[in-house]
């Protein structure tokens, strides 16, 4: 893990197109700005997770509803 230390206004690269920039600090708080394209999907780490396990949800019942295919002899 990279840690890095920024201040108010102050703001980190990723790669060349995702910006987060440093919004506000308020004790134990930090307001982060987020500049990234459409294509790029930015979620807090709770929500990325419900959103992974709906997913995984949904493949099983997927693969629940499938006809079981068998071979012809």
């Amino acid at each position: 893990m990279l840690v890095l230390s920024r201040q108010k206004n102050e703001s980190i690269m990723i790669g060349d197109d995702v910006e987060i920039i440093i919004v506000d600090v308020r004790g134990d708080k930090v307001r982060l700005g987020i500049t990234a394209p459409k294509t790029i999907s930015v979620h807090r780490k709770e929500v990325y997770n419900a959103i992974q396990q709906e997913k995984a949800e949904q493949n099983t019942h997927k693969e629940q509803e499938q006809p079981v295919k068998h071979p012809t002899a």
